[in-house]
C-alpha cells in the first residue's frame, strides 16, 4: 500500500495516546537526519524513546533529544534504562502528522 508520507503502518507504543515514554539511551554516533521529521543528536546525548515503528520500517524509532522530536535509526542507540514493558500495537496514521 503507498503510505504517503508515513515510514509504516504500524508502530509499537507504552500507551494508547503514545505519550509515554518506552525507554531511554545514549547516542552511539551523531547522527544528522535526511529531513525534518528526523531528530538529530550527538555521540553521548540521552535519547528517549515514545514509539517504534514496526512492518516496513523496523528500523526507525520517534523519540526526542531535549526539545527536539523526530525520528532516528534504533541502530544508533544503546538503551540504558526501560521505562515500560507493555507495547501496544498500533496503527501509524493516526498521531505521525502532528510533528
Amino acid at each position: 500500500p503507498d503510505l504517503g508520507r508515513r515510514f509504516a503502518e504500524r508502530k509499537r507504543c507504552a500507551d494508547l495516546e503514545c505519550s509515554m515514554l518506552m525507554c531511554r539511551g545514549k547516542a552511539m554516533r551523531d547522527f544528522k537526519g535526511p529531513d525534518c521529521r528526523f531528530v538529530n543528536f550527538k555521540k553521548g546525548e540521552a535519547v528517549y524513546v515514545y514509539y517504534k515503528l514496526i512492518g516496513k520500517s523496523t528500523e526507525l524509532w520517534a523519540g526526542s533529544v531535549g526539545s527536539d522530536f523526530g525520528y532516528f535509526p534504533k541502530d544508533l542507540l544503546e538503551i540504558n534504562h526501560n521505562y515500560s514493558n507493555e507495547e501496544l500495537e498500533l496503527p501509524t496514521d493516526v498521531s505521525l502528522t502532528w510533528f
